[in-house]
C-alpha cells in the first residue's frame, strides 16, 4: 500500500509508517502544486499533509485506490472534506498532538498583551529607557472568556484559573458537569462580552463562527478588553477589528492566525503597536512536532491495517476497545440491510433502524452506517462505503431515522429495520447470540425466525399442509441444491407459512419457477448476503 508523505512531517512518525512491511513510504522533498501532484497520488492509498499542500477535489478524483488523508494538525481546510466523503475517502486529523504548545502560546500571548512585552523588548532593542510607556495590567482578578472548550480550551482554563483568573466558557456542547471539573463559569455569548476583560477563540472554523468577532460583537464588549486568536484565522473580521483597536474600544489584540496566510506585507494590522502577532505558531514546537507525527502515522496504521477509525472528521471514531465490542452488529445490520433491501419495496423513501436491549448503549452512527450501505449495495450502489453512505442516502432521498426502544423481547441486544415505501412497510430484525457473538436473523415481516445471514437465502410463503416441506427437498435435491439450514414458521395452524432455506448455491431459474407455480406456493424469493 503507498503511503505519500507530502508535506515535512517528524521523522519519527514516518519511521514509524516505513517499519511497516505493508507500506510503501514515498516522501516528498518539496510541497507540489495541484498539477504536479496529480500524477503521483493514481496508486495512492494514504496521503500525509500538514497546511500547504491542498488535497483538492482533482487530486482526490484522480486517485482512485486513495482511502485515508492524515492531517498532521488540526485543521482540515487544505482537504476538500466533502470531496473525500463522497468518494469513500476518511479525512483524519490530530487534535490532541498539538493541544499542550498551542494552550501555551496562548496564554503567553496573554501574559504578554497583558504587560506589553513585545513592546517593551522592541524599545529597549532601539536604545530606549521608556518604563512609563508600557505599563500593564495583572492577570489576577481578571476575568477571561473562553469561545470553545474543547481540550485546548480546558488547557487553557487551567493556566488561567492557576493564575488566580476568573474563567467564564461558553461552548454548545459544554455540560454542567464538565464546567464544574475544570473549575470554569458557563456563559453565554453576551454575558461573556460584557464581563471579561480578556476574550480568547478556540472553536474550529464554520459557517457560523466565521467572522464572529465583528464590530457588532466588539460593541458589545467592555471597554478596554483584550482578544486572543490562536485558533483558526477568519474567526475574528480582521477589518473590524482593526477600527476597534483605532476607536480604543479594544485595548489590544494577541493574534497567531489570519484570514490570508501568510499575511500581507501591507496588512494595516502591522502598524499597529497595541496588536502583536505570530506567524501561526501554535504547533511549532519539538514535542508538538513529534506528537503529531506519531499520532498521524499511528491512526493511518491503525485504520488502513484494522479498520479502526479516530480523529475522523468525516467518519464516527471508534477506539480499538470499542470497536470490537461493535463490530458484531456491524457485521449483522450489513446483513439486514441487504436482506431488507432483497425483500422489501423497490423504491423505499424511509429507512428506521431500532435499537433495543443493551445495544441502545452502542454508538449508534457506525451501526446505522452499516445498515445504509447494505440496504443500498444491495439496491445498486456499488461505490457506497460507510464514509459516504450518508451523503448518498440523502442525495437519493432516503431519510433515516433511529429509535431506542425500551421493549422487552426475548433477546438482550437486537436490532430492527423498516423500510417504507408510502403505506408498505416491509421489516427484517436480528440479534447477536452468546459468547461467540454469533448473529442470526430472528424476524422477517413480523413472523419470528432463525436464519444464519450468510450466502444464498431461498424465501418463500406456503400453505400450511403437509409434505410441502418434502416436496421443497426433493426439488432441491433433484438439482444438487444442498440445503444448509431450515427455518418455519406459520401464523396459525394449516393457515400461512414463512420458509426460509439457507442454500449452497443458487438454485436454477426452473426450480424457482416451478416453485412459483405450485399452487400452494407463493412469494418465491432468493435473497444473496
Amino acid at each position: 500500500m503507498k503511503i505519500i508523505v507530502c508535506d515535512p512531517v517528524s521523522p519519527k512518525g514516518i519511521a514509524l509508517l516505513q517499519q511497516r512491511k505493508e507500506f510503501e513510504v514515498v516522501v516528498l522533498k518539496q510541497r507540489l502544486p495541484e498539477a504536479e501532484l496529480i500524477p503521483l497520488v493514481a496508486d495512492a492509498v494514504a496521503l500525509v499533509v500538514r497546511s500547504e499542500t491542498k488535497v483538492t477535489r482533482k487530486v482526490i478524483e484522480a486517485a482512485p485506490k486513495l482511502r485515508v488523508v492524515g492531517r498532521a494538525g488540526v485543521g482540515v481546510d487544505n482537504v476538500d472534506v466533502d470531496a473525500a466523503t463522497q468518494h469513500g475517502i476518511v479525512v483524519m486529523n490530530t487534535p490532541g498532538g498539538n493541544t499542550i504548545s498551542t494552550a501555551e502560546l496562548t496564554f503567553s500571548m496573554l501574559m504578554a498583551l497583558a504587560r506589553n512585552i513585545p513592546q517593551a523588548n522592541a524599545s529597549m532593542k532601539a536604545g530606549e529607557w521608556n518604563r512609563k510607556a508600557f505599563s500593564g495590567i495583572e492577570l489576577y482578578g481578571k476575568t477571561l472568556g473562553i469561545l470553545g472548550m474543547g481540550r485546548l480550551g480546558g488547557e487553557v482554563a487551567k493556566r488561567a484559573i492557576a493564575f488566580g483568573m476568573t474563567v467564564l466558557a461558553y461552548d454548545p456542547y459544554l455540560t454542567l458537569a464538565r464546567a464544574k471539573a475544570l473549575q470554569v463559569e458557563m456563559a453565554e455569548l453576551d454575558e461573556i462580552y460584557s464581563r471579561a476583560d480578556f476574550i480568547t477563540v478556540h472553536m474550529p472554523m464554520t459557517d457560523e463562527t466565521r467572522g464572529m468577532l465583528n464590530t457588532q460583537a466588539f460593541a458589545k464588549m467592555k471597554p478596554g478588553v483584550r482578544v486572543l486568536n490562536c485558533a483558526r484565522g477568519g474567526i475574528i473580521n480582521e477589518a473590524d477589528l482593526l477600527l476597534a483597536v483605532k476607536e480604543g474600544r479594544v485595548a489590544g489584540a494577541a493574534l497567531d492566525v489570519y484570514e490570508a496566510e501568510p499575511l500581507p506585507k501591507d496588512s494595516p494590522l502591522r502598524g499597529l503597536p497595541q496588536v502583536i502577532m505570530t506567524p501561526h505558531l501554535g504547533a511549532s514546537t519539538e514535542e508538538a512536532q513529534d506528537n503529531v507525527g506519531i499520532e498521524v502515522a499511528e491512526a493511518i496504521t491503525d485504520y488502513l491495517l484494522n479498520g479502526t477509525v479516530r480523529n475522523a472528521v468525516n467518519l464516527p471514531n471508534l477506539d480499538a476497545k470499542t470497536y470490537q465490542t461493535v463490530k458484531p452488529f456491524l457485521n449483522l445490520a450489513e446483513k439486514l440491510g441487504r436482506l431488507l433491501a432483497q425483500t422489501g419495496p423497490k423504491r423505499c423513501d424511509r429507512l428506521v433502524i431500532t435499537y433495543g436491549g443493551r445495544a441502545t448503549e452502542l454508538p449508534t452512527d457506525p451501526v446505522t452506517r452499516f445498515a445504509l450501505m447494505g440496504f443500498l449495495k444491495s439496491a445498486g450502489g456499488t461505490e457506497v462505503n460507510p464514509v459516504n453512505v450518508r451523503t448518498m442516502a440523502a442525495s437519493l432521498g432516503l431519510l433515516t431515522e433511529e429509535i431506542k426502544s425500551s421493549e422487552e423481547t426475548d433477546y438482550n441486544e437486537w436490532l430492527h429495520l423498516a423500510a417504507y415505501s408510502g403505506d408498505q412497510r416491509v421489516s427484517v430484525g436480528g440479534t447477536i447470540l452468546g459468547k461467540r457473538q454469533v448473529p442470526r436473523i430472528v424476524r422477517l415481516c413480523g413472523q419470528p425466525v432463525e436464519i444464519v445471514p450468510e450466502g444464498v437465502l431461498l424465501l418463500l410463503n406456503n400453505k400450511d399442509k403437509p409434505g410441502i416441506v418434502g416436496q421443497i427437498g426433493t426439488l432441491m435435491a433433484k438439482q444438487h441444491v444442498n440445503i444448509a439450514s431450515m427455518s418455519l414458521n406459520r401464523d396459525i395452524a394449516g393457515g400461512q407459512a414463512l420458509t426460509v432455506l439457507n442454500l449452497d448455491s443458487v438454485p436454477p431459474q426452473a426450480v424457482l419457477e416451478e416453485l412459483q407455480n405450485d399452487p400452494n406456493i407463493s412469494n418465491v424469493r432468493v435473497v444473496k448476503l
